[in-house]
């Protein structure tokens, strides 16, 4: 069921978390939110996740190297990239890197819902 999945959201605007937040943990998932990656990445050393939602562009540590470290330390763990700064190279990278979706912003919560959806269906 629904409610047994963990959830990590990773973006730097703070609407973005909280409304995925919302509308994920609405769904029946467990859901923690950062806005930055150096706290996420060390959550994930603690905890696993079914499926990290992270933004591609951020300061410090971005999407890509958020994607490299799950892939690291859960290589099953489904990755799904959000970003404001949606072009072909960057989506082309992020597909290279074994990233299961890639939005543009805005991301429509029910896309991002069936893409979490089909990642743990894939898992199982």
């Amino acid at each position: 069921m629904a409610n047994l999945y963990r959830i990590m959201v990773i973006d730097d605007e703070k609407i973005v978390g909280d409304m995925a937040k919302m509308s994920l943990e609405q769904a029946g998932y467990v859901v923690e939110t950062f806005m930055n990656a150096a706290p996420a990445l060390a959550r994930l050393k603690e905890e696993r996740f079914d499926v990290v939602v992270t933004d591609y562009k951020m300061k410090g540590i971005d999407g890509m190297e958020v994607l490299r470290m799950v892939r690291k330390l859960y290589p099953e763990v489904k990755v799904i990239m959000i970003t404001a700064f949606a072009n072909l190279d960057a989506a082309i990278e992020a597909l290279r890197a074994d990233v299961h979706d890639f939005f543009p912003k805005p991301v429509k919560i029910k896309e991002l819902k069936a893409s979490i959806e089909r990642a743990l269906a894939e898992k199982s």
